[in-house]
């Protein structure tokens, strides 16, 4: 079986964007590899002009935002380092049994790569100046000019992930039997060459 591989566009945040962005990227992939009855719910994003859809299912938002925690925690510890956060979709087969084993076998049919480029916090500066009385913020231009930029790139990734979903689908296995699954099997992790990069 095929892994169909999608690299999203690099995505440059601050850390406390970084869960609002990886929120709106996950259930928006997951959304769209939804099975079944879903209740769809529309969320906006407080930092963006941006809206996105979750599936309504309480324990997967726990479990994205378990992972985004676990995201979070590795990126505060990498300082300076580009971070990577994938979401995996994959098949569960039964291996031959050996003796007494039974063995279980993910077979991989999708991966997603969200890249983040994490600013570090600049430090603050005076700006003061010799000749006025009012004194303008300088950075506040530039805070609106970078958040409407960051706005403009996570439309553009939900925009290519519209894209993958609507062009990538022979790949995409039988939908599993009855139990009401809503959901493909799914992993969301952080990839061993930045685990092993620390």
């Amino acid at each position: 079986m095929n892994c169909e591989v999608c690299q999203l566009k690099d995505l440059e945040v601050e850390h406390f964007e970084i869960r609002e962005v990886l929120r709106c990227i996950l259930h928006t992939i997951v959304f769209h590899r939804a099975l079944g009855l879903v209740r769809p719910k529309d969320v906006d994003l407080e930092l963006f002009d941006v809206t996105y859809v979750q599936c309504g299912d309480v324990e997967l938002e726990k479990k994205i935002d378990e992972k985004i925690e676990h995201f979070i925690s590795w990126v505060e510890k990498h300082p300076n380092k580009k971070s990577q956060i994938c979401l995996s979709f994959y098949e569960v087969k039964n291996k031959q049994p050996y003796w007494f084993t039974n063995k279980i076998e993910r077979l991989y049919w999708e991966q997603w790569y969200i890249n983040l480029n994490v600013a570090q916090h600049p430090k603050a500066h005076s700006s003061k100046s010799h000749n006025s009385k009012v004194v303008v913020d300088p950075g506040e231009e530039e805070r609106i000019a970078r958040r409407a930029a960051v706005e403009a790139s996570l439309r553009e990734v939900l925009f290519q992930i519209i894209k993958f979903v609507n062009e990538k689908k022979d790949h995409v296995p039988p939908i599993p039997n009855g139990d009401g699954v809503v959901y493909f099997p799914h992993e969301i992790t952080i990839p061993r060459k930045f685990l092993s990069s620390s």
